[in-house]
């Protein structure tokens, strides 16, 4: 099931991220986080925090190719579980 199906306050915010980062064409780090200022590098993976620091989408970036993976979409708690671990 879709995370927006379950937190449905959700999607809006989710498909606004999804726009931004379609429309971006971001070199590295810093050009990311000049346009999407709620993003931290943790680890291996990119956090952007979504909805008003209610939701994180984690994901992994290759910069060099243009791609992005979603790991995991989550929300603030899950997040907060899920970072302990890492």
């Amino acid at each position: 099931m879709s995370f927006a199906k379950v937190h449905r306050l959700a999607g809006k915010p989710l498909q606004a991220w999804r726009k931004a980062i379609e429309a971006g064409d971001f070199a590295n780090f810093s050009e990311l986080k000049a346009i999407m200022n709620a993003t931290d590098r943790v680890g291996d993976f990119y956090v952007f925090d979504i909805g008003r620091n209610k939701y994180r989408i984690v994901a992994a970036i290759h910069f060099n190719r243009q791609m992005l993976f979603v790991r995991h979409v989550l929300t603030h708690a899950e997040y907060d579980r899920w970072s302990s671990r890492q």
